[in-house]
């Protein structure tokens, strides 16, 4: 499983990673977390909110940072 957050790196973005990695090890699932910062990476998923999270190149949620538990749901 590929996950990635995309985002600039601001708070929230730094924060939906933090709940990504949480979420994973909580699930102990196998996965390769990769962070998104440059923005014609990020407007080619159609993405225009950051943070957004993307698994297996389908984006899953944007505009907002979800907690560990809705996370789990999308992995």
């Amino acid at each position: 499983m590929v996950i990635k957050v995309l985002g600039s790196g601001c708070a929230n973005c730094k924060r939906l990673e933090k709940n990504t990695r949480k979420a994973v090890k909580e699930l102990g699932i196998r996965a390769t977390i990769e962070k998104v910062s440059d923005y014609r990476d990020i407007l080619a998923y159609g993405v225009m909110k950051t943070p957004a999270l993307v698994v297996d190149e389908q984006v899953k949620i944007m505009g907002r940072v979800p907690s560990v538990e809705e996370i789990k749901m999308y992995l």
